[in-house]
């Protein structure tokens, strides 16, 4: 008895120590959490200090740990909106067979806005039930920013590529906490992935969750620019009128034309499967060769090097992913490779492209349109000139965080986040940098470097 009592005085007095000073202790206090499932509080009465110490340290006196993520405004409507279908199709695997996120629960209705800052990615009452910490902020851009000012004590960055919170060398450096930086959604090139090594920081996305929705807004936009429909509709709307042959007049079917991707993994691969109804001649460049069956089931000619391949093709979609390689692969020499009156599409990411290059090309009418939502930086300033060059149909970056995908994403997250606290390892493709190394869809898509340079450019929050 005497010893057991010793125990619980010692405890106590551990656990009124850990409160007022709770920053130096992480690790032991999950080393206390877990001896409490073990044989060492068998006891009643050590059961019953296990308790007030569990019930301590889940109350808001003490946060765990502290998950910062970087979300889009809201509507300058309001939130939330009033939203157009009741709910979405439920989608529990992927064309591959990989399941869709499997998180132990969620706390919002899909088909929700969950991807802005009052949305909070649905996981505000999870994160607090445990006893952690979230912030939110819209504001990332800029010294002094809300991002860096709560990097310090930070211990999981979240952020989108639609609105990227560019985590540099400089400001991993002020993050010394930082486990992790999670992607919600796919693509984390505004991670300094070398940085990230160097630093043993784990990057993770939340691989195919938004694949779907990028091809699908591939093709939108491949019809829209060939068929000459921003144009049209302006017409009718801008201009009142009904000028048929102002509308026709840059307008063509995109049966029989050859169309390549620079890549064919989950969003290629996907964009080609959409368009082998359409007619097409398909053409693919990837560093990875697509199975015999599936080239022969979509009659897709392959090429070894996307510099050949370009030059035969009337339209060219990016889907590639941006690391040291392909960083401005459309530049001054390349963007001579295309045909005159070719159509670039890119919605893969903006850096990939020289601005002012695919501006001239579209004044001096070598490429016939250029479509995107991706720019560089996000969001971008208001003389970008992609805003204002001519036969264009560029959008925010939104292809892949419709409501559909905002479900999955935010899902994949909690997924990651709940496999972090549970000290498990998260899905294989989930992972980008593991250790210290390229790991996952990292070692399979990413070259080591750092894409981030330039990013200072970005304007930081936006109101419209």
């Amino acid at each position: 008895m005497r010893t057991e009592f010793r125990i619980e005085q010692a405890f106590l007095i551990f656990l009124l120590v850990a409160k007022s000073n709770i920053d130096t202790i992480d690790s032991i206090i999950r080393l206390i959490m877990t001896l409490m499932t073990s044989h060492v509080f068998a006891n009643t009465q050590m059961q019953k200090v296990a308790s007030v110490f569990r019930r301590s340290f889940q109350s808001s006196t003490y946060v765990n740990e502290k998950v910062l993520a970087v979300l889009y405004p809201d509507p300058l409507t309001g939130f939330p909106p009033k939203y157009a279908r009741e709910g979405i199709p439920a989608i529990k695997r992927y064309p591959d067979g990989m399941l869709t996120p499997t998180p132990k629960a969620i706390d919002f209705k899909p088909g929700e806005l969950l991807g802005c800052f009052s949305g909070e990615l649905g996981l505000r009452k999870f994160l607090e039930d445990q006893g952690h910490q979230l912030v939110v902020t819209a504001d990332k851009d800029g010294e002094g920013c809300e991002f860096e000012k709560h990097l310090e004590d930070a211990h999981y960055v979240i952020s989108q590529p639609f609105y990227p919170a560019y985590l540099t060398r400089r400001r991993m450096e002020m993050a010394p906490r930082l486990k992790a930086a999670i992607t919600a959604g796919v693509g984390s090139d505004h991670v300094d992935l070398s940085a990230a090594m160097d630093r043993n920081i784990d990057v993770a996305e939340v691989t195919y969750c938004n694949s779907i929705s990028v091809s699908e807004h591939v093709v939108m936009m491949i019809l829209g620019l060939v068929r000459n429909y921003i144009p049209s509709y302006k017409w009718i709307t801008k201009e009142g009128g009904w000028n048929i042959a102002d509308c026709v007049q840059r307008a063509y079917d995109v049966e029989g034309m050859k169309v390549g991707t620079v890549a064919a993994g989950r969003i290629g691969l996907a964009v080609l499967k959409r368009l082998h109804p359409f007619d097409c001649e398909l053409h693919y460049c990837d560093r990875h060769r697509l199975p015999k069956d599936v080239e022969d089931k979509y009659n897709l000619t392959y090429w070894k090097d996307w510099k050949d391949m370009v030059k035969e093709m009337d339209v060219v979609t990016l889907n590639c992913p941006l690391h040291s390689e392909t960083e401005h692969m459309i530049n001054a020499s390349t963007i001579n490779l295309f045909q005159k009156g070719a159509y670039l599409i890119n919605t893969a990411r903006g850096k990939l492209c020289d601005r002012d290059v695919i501006a001239k090309a579209l004044r001096e009418r070598k490429l016939a349109g250029y479509a995107g939502d991706v720019w560089f930086p996000q969001p971008p300033m208001e003389d970008h000139p992609w805003r204002t060059m001519p036969f264009h149909g560029m959008t925010p970056h939104t292809s892949g965080t419709s409501l559909s995908a905002q479900a999955r994403y935010s899902a994949g997250v909690r997924e990651i986040l709940e496999c972090y606290f549970d000290h498990e390892e998260i899905r294989e493709p989930y992972q980008i940098v593991t250790n210290g190394k390229l790991a996952g869809a990292g070692a399979h898509s990413y070259s080591e470097g750092n894409a981030t340079s330039g990013s200072e450019e970005a304007i930081g929050k936006v109101d419209k």
